[in-house]
């Protein structure tokens, strides 16, 4: 039995690719990965920040991008394409077409089928970017939002219900409660 050919994408195709897929997939280092859907929850929660977070950055040079938007890492070793839930870029020579390579600010909302992925390798490729200065991991089943700071060498700020979130990377605090409005939570009355 012949053992199956691992094939690589190159970048110009892969782009170009993803302009004409019914559905969104990675790209690391050659190999592409299709996205999974989103529960009504991870919906509500990445739609309440972007909300926010552009109200709060009207006026600035920084701008919310919603999972719509790829973010490039591309070092000496790696050329890699993610779909970050949201990210923020504040940098004015961020101007690519299809993706953005310099954010400040990465948030991923938590699910069961990537929370490993998110945790993991994204969260390894992504510290590779210079530019980034926070990283939030957001839970959808349970109010708990995850700060990772490269000033705090990444350790965890955790927030819960009844707190106050600060996404230091962009000068915003909002309460926790806030980012999980409209969700309803098994066994809430």
């Amino acid at each position: 039995m012949a053992l199956a050919e691992k094939l690589s994408i190159s970048v110009a195709d892969y782009l170009q690719g993803e302009l004409v897929s019914d559905i969104k997939h990675e790209y690391i280092n050659g190999e592409v990965y299709a996205m999974v859907g989103v529960k009504r929850a991870h919906d509500t929660v990445t739609t309440n920040l972007i909300a926010f977070l552009h109200t709060y950055l009207r006026g600035t040079p920084c701008r919310v991008h919603s999972g719509e938007m790829k973010v490039r890492v591309q070092t000496a070793h790696d050329d890699c394409f993610f779909y970050p839930d949201l990210h923020v870029t504040c940098s004015a020579a961020d101007t690519a077409e299809h993706y953005n390579s310099q954010p400040k600010l990465i948030i991923e909302v938590l699910s069961d089928a990537t929370e490993r992925y998110d945790r993991a390798e994204k969260f390894h490729h992504y510290r590779k970017l210079p530019s980034l200065e926070e990283y939030v991991l957001i839970a959808q089943d349970t109010q708990r939002v995850e700060c990772y700071r490269r000033a705090e060498q990444w350790d965890l700020r955790l927030y819960q219900a009844g707190e106050r979130a600060l996404l230091q990377s962009i000068g915003l605090e909002m309460p926790v409660a806030e980012i999980y409005e409209g969700i309803v939570f098994e066994g809430a009355a």
